[in-house]
């Protein structure tokens, strides 16, 4: 397994600290004030197994194991009391994960959705959403013509997984809408 140097940490890289997994979330630079001290490389980095945030500055001599992490593609089974049920693609196995691991991401759960599924060691631990999904609208006000003095050209919808957006005047209740599951915002009008 290749290391990781301090130096060549960035955004979204996935190391070993203390024997546990993590991303790094933040990564910044300090040049040495004192004539002789090392760059140090401050960092704010995301446990995959307990979801907690560790600020941690390093040397740029230190190196770094890569966890072992793989991504593997999953569907979206259902959901009940014990959590939120997937079937792996390629071994058809089935496992759950609960409403902890899975945070936010959760209200992007459609019966059927593709996505990949991040295992640690051969556990799931994690998902990662597709960039985008399409969601029927369940609720939203019908939006008047004329109606942008009372806060813009946007509405709030809710979708059918509970999840609560701004979308434009013209959307209806029922009408099948893409949205991206980084930011949460409304992207377009989605055909079936």
């Amino acid at each position: 397994m290749a290391l990781i140097g301090a130096n060549e940490l960035k955004k979204k890289m996935l190391i070993t600290v203390e024997g546990q997994p993590y991303t790094v979330v933040e990564v910044f630079f300090a040049s040495p004030t004192a004539r002789g001290a090392s760059t140090m490389v401050r960092t704010k980095l995301r446990n995959l197994l307990t979801e907690s945030v560790l600020e941690k500055s390093f040397k740029t001599s230190e190196k770094f194991e890569e966890p072992d992490v793989e991504l593997t593609p999953a569907s979206f089974l259902y959901s009940d009391g014990d959590g939120y049920h997937f079937m792996d693609e390629s071994t058809y196995e089935q496992f759950h994960l609960n409403e902890d691991q899975l945070g936010e991401e959760r209200f992007y759960l459609k019966d059927g959705l593709i996505l990949q599924i991040r295992k640690y060691n051969g556990d799931p631990i994690a998902i990662e959403l597709p960039s985008t999904v399409d969601l029927i609208i369940s609720e939203t006000e019908p939006g008047v013509r004329g109606d942008s003095a009372s806060g813009g050209t946007t509405k709030v919808a809710t979708l059918e997984t509970g999840l609560q957006i701004r979308v434009p005047l013209f959307i209806k209740e029922g009408e099948l809408v893409r949205i991206n599951t980084q930011t949460g915002e409304f992207v377009s009008r989605a055909r079936e």
